[in-house]
Formats: C-alpha cells, sequence, structure tokens
C-alpha cells in the first residue's frame, strides 16, 4: 500500500481495561481496522491522565494503575477513516475520538 500527501489521523482515547467481549477494546479496535484494510495502527499506554470522569489514573500509585490511558492511532486516506468511523460508534461507549488531516511524507513497510 502506498500512502503520501493528505490523510486523516484517527486517534482513539479509552481506558486500559476497558472491554468489549471479555477481550481488551484497544484489541477489538486494532483488529477492525486490519480487517478493514487500513493502513496501520498503534496503540500507545499512557504513563498518566483523566478524562470526563477527572480521576487521575498514574502508574506512580500502585492503587490508581488499573485503568491507565490508552491511544490508538490510525492513519489513513479521508475516505477510509471516515467508512470506519461507523465501527467506533458500536466500540467507544466511554473515551474521546478525535480526527486530524494530515500530510503523510513518507510511509514505508518492511520487506517480508
Amino acid at each position: 500500500m502506498r500512502l503520501t500527501g493528505p490523510a486523516r489521523r484517527l486517534t482513539i482515547f479509552v481506558g486500559e481495561s476497558d472491554q468489549f467481549h471479555h477481550h481488551p477494546l484497544y484489541t477489538e479496535i486494532v483488529h477492525r481496522a486490519h480487517h478493514a484494510g487500513l493502513a496501520g495502527a498503534t496503540v500507545m499506554r499512557g504513563i498518566e491522565g483523566f478524562g470526563a470522569s477527572s480521576h487521575i489514573h498514574t502508574t506512580r500509585f500502585l492503587s490508581l494503575s488499573q485503568d491507565l490511558p490508552v491511544a490508538i492511532i490510525v492513519v489513513d486516506e479521508r475516505e477510509r477513516i471516515d467508512a470506519f468511523l461507523p465501527q467506533l460508534d458500536e466500540l467507544v461507549t466511554e473515551g474521546l475520538v478525535i480526527i486530524d488531516d494530515v500530510e503523510v511524507i513518507r510511509y514505508v513497510g518492511r520487506s517480508s
């Protein structure tokens, strides 16, 4: 797949302990993005943060380290990202979903 020029970045912020059918929500999102043929997805685990609940989640306190923030980032063409959004309506019941217009400078995969 070639991806250069104008694109969209989809970022989904959820909690590490969020589940979908007894599996981590971030795993379900990545697998669905893969199945949808999107260019790629990356999950990043935060070390500290808070959201709508205003509870601070951090690795610094053992009792609060159960539900750290997670960001799933997907970059692809506008149309492909837009086509994927309805799946997030089913999956993300709590969290934040944002979209940015970006410019892809280089997208190179590994040789198999």
